[in-house]
């Protein structure tokens, strides 16, 4: 018995030593075992090298774990190298699944700078670059201290210059903060994030202006950085407006440059704000500019500023009226979340002296200073009798220093403005320029040559007008054709006693017009026709005057803006027409005959073009003289004058239509032949 419970203690005492020997040689056995099967799995990666090419086999190994990634040219391959794996001595499992190589269409490969330090990529990686040779390719172009982790899956149809826009995206994501991204869709690049910088948004911005050959932008937004101290500044002096500060993004600037550019009057206009954000959540951006650009308006040579969300104004006013404006505008007009800060402001000799009238559609603006109300009076009458149909908005202003002769120098100018479809009158001290648009090429010809001469003693002018090109026949058996038709069944009869136009003529004139400028070789011949026997002039109507309305606008942005006045209408001749034409078809407004013609004064009315068809509006009827100034004998004469007068104001050359001597009868209407 001893013996026996002796053995059995001995067996027990034995165990634990026993499982402490196998234990130690595991212990010491295992890493050397790992070793091995890591060096074998790596013998088996690198076998999948083909043609120089980087291994399309990725592992690692997790204890006798091994961990497979890439993608395979071919499942052949693909199941070769997993056999070879599954034969090493010591595995235990094989982890992951091996992809094969695929056509990827359309092809994306993704950049994300996931960290500061670190930029993933994802999607697809050309099969032909491998992860490694890829990490080398960029690395000269990622931020300093920076990691690639590339997660993309190997595939066919990459475009053939990929490592070159490769470089170029991962280049631009440095200049974004943490969680941009950049996407290559085939051959399209999109950016998507926030700038860390301002000079880095600026270089963005230049560098995108620039993709790769071959590759063009998609999707780009881009946030600028934000910025604690968002500040705007416009200055306005003498020699233009710069343009300081901050810009809440490039849309808005393209806005604050239009705004700059109409109140720098023709100067230069230097742009130096930066895209920012940081403004207030409380204040609007887009009133924000208004009420600077309205205030800048009232300033000749100083600054309006917005910082620390205070707006402030200093220098001089372009008027004694304008001090009071800008004072009442600040105190009582800002924006909301914009608090009023400190004005510095004076009055000066206003230099340069301006004047603007600008004709757009069915309106004409006028801007600027006159001396007095006098001078504004004599203005808005130059222009009610030749823009009797358009919205006149008055926004000149009083101050002294106007150059002389201003009146009829803006008379000079105004009237070329209304023989044009659109333009304007820009006058700057003594020079005059004269800038639009005009249907017809003669007319813009002769306006560039006569505006010199009509302007006062000692003023500058000059005239830029665009007209479109016209084709021109030659042929004079088809243009004789043409006459014909235009010509035939016409019957115009001026109504008894009258010289006016009217408006049932302007097709048949227009036609002509038409026809002659594409005719060059047509001489036309225009007959007045006398009234009938006992026939009575018509009764004489009231002048028509158009009053000048008053501007609308309220937005803060133009504390200049006036109510026109309507007080000058009283300044207009008193003399009233015996005759007054009815009034033209609303839907064929027509341009102003001009003055030329001794019988007649012509308003007129916007050019438009309504029709391909047509190469000129209809223009508007020209005012009656009075009748009584008509003797019955000369009436042919006029008639026949007046209608050669609007065909020469709508391009024809003054060659080309005379007024004949011959008299029609009252029934025949006006005649229209051709000389031979």
């Amino acid at each position: 018995m001893p013996f026996a419970h002796l053995r059995r203690f001995g067996w027990s005492a034995g165990l634990p030593a026993l499982a402490a020997v196998v234990g130690l040689a595991g212990a010491l056995g295992l890493p050397s075992l790992e070793r091995r099967l890591k060096a074998s799995a790596r013998a088996v990666a690198t076998a999948t090298e083909e043609g120089g090419a980087e291994p399309w086999l990725r592992i690692t190994t997790r204890g006798r774990d091994v961990v497979v990634k890439g993608e395979a040219p071919n499942p052949e391959l693909r199941a070769d190298a997993l056999a070879r794996l599954q034969r090493l001595p010591g595995l235990r499992h094989v982890v992951g699944p091996l992809g094969l190589v695929e056509e990827a269409s359309p092809f994306v490969w993704t950049a994300t700078r996931a960290a500061p330090d670190r930029i993933d990529l994802s999607g697809n990686r050309p099969a032909e670059i491998g992860p490694m040779a890829l990490a080398t390719r960029l690395a000269p172009d990622m931020p300093p201290q920076t990691t690639l982790k590339d997660e993309a899956t190997s595939a066919r149809g990459a475009p053939p210059e990929f490592p070159a826009a490769s470089a170029y995206a991962v280049e631009q994501l440095g200049a974004l903060n943490p969680g941009g991204v950049v996407t290559l869709t085939d051959t399209i690049l999109s950016f998507k994030g926030e700038a860390a910088t301002i000079a880095a948004y600026d270089a963005l911005r230049l560098a995108l202006a620039h993709p790769p050959e071959g590759f063009s932008l998609g999707t780009i937004e881009i946030l600028p950085p934000r910025i604690e101290d968002f500040r705007v500044a416009v200055a306005r002096s003498a020699d233009g407006v710069v343009l300081t500060g901050n810009v809440v993004s490039e849309t808005a600037r393209s806005a604050i440059l239009a705004r700059a550019a109409e109140i720098a009057g023709g100067l230069p206009v230097d742009d130096r704000m930066q895209t920012a954000r940081g403004l207030g959540a409380a204040i609007d951006p887009a009133a924000l500019m208004d009420a600077v650009f309205g205030l800048a308006d009232l300033v000749q040579d100083g600054t309006v500023t917005f910082a620390g969300s205070r707006l402030s104004v200093s220098g001089a006013a372009i008027d004694a009226q304008a001090v009071g404006e800008i004072e009442a505008f600040v105190k009582n007009k800002r924006p909301t979340g914009v608090e009023a800060g400190a004005l510095a402001l004076e009055t000066k000799p206003l230099a340069p002296y301006r004047v603007l009238v600008r004709r757009e559609r069915e309106i004409v603006t006028l801007s600027g200073h006159v001396p007095d109300e006098a001078t504004r009076a004599r203005v808005l009458a130059s222009l009610r009798p030749r823009f009797f149909q358009e919205r006149i908005v008055d926004k000149l202003r009083i101050a002294q220093g106007a150059p002389a002769d201003l009146a009829a120098a803006v008379d000079a100018g105004v009237g070329g403005l209304s023989l044009l479809a659109s333009g304007r009158v820009a006058i700057t001290d003594r020079a005059l320029t004269l800038v639009g648009d005009s249907l017809y090429r003669e007319s813009a010809a002769r306006l560039a040559a006569d505006l010199p001469r009509k302007v006062p003693a000692g003023w500058r002018a000059e005239a830029a007008i665009k007209a479109p090109e016209g084709p021109v026949l030659t042929d004079p058996d088809s243009c004789r054709t043409l006459f014909a038709q235009a010509a035939q069944g016409s019957a115009l009869r001026f109504a008894p006693g009258s010289v006016a136009l009217r408006p049932e003529f302007y097709p048949v004139l227009d036609a002509l017009a038409t026809l002659a400028k594409t005719c060059p070789t047509l001489k036309i011949s225009v007959a007045g026709h006398g009234d009938p026997p006992g026939a009575k002039p018509v009764a004489a109507a009231p002048a028509e005057t158009t009053v000048a309305e008053a501007a609308t606008d309220k937005a803060p942005a133009d504390p200049s803006t006036k109510p026109a006045v309507d007080a000058a209408a009283s300044a207009a001749p008193a003399t009233v027409p015996a005759l007054k034409p009815t009034t033209p078809k609303p839907t064929s407004p027509k341009p102003a005959p001009s003055q030329s013609a001794p019988s007649q004064s012509a308003p007129s009315k916007p050019a438009k073009e309504t029709s391909k068809k047509s190469s000129s509006p209809n223009p508007a009827p020209a005012k009656a003289v009075v009748a009584e100034a008509v003797p019955e004998a000369e009436l042919p004469r006029q008639r026949a004058t007046a209608v050669v007068d609007y065909l020469l104001k709508a391009g024809i050359p003054d060659d080309a239509v005379t007024a004949a001597g011959a008299t029609r009868p009252a029934q025949q209407g006006i005649g229209f032949s051709l000389d031979s």
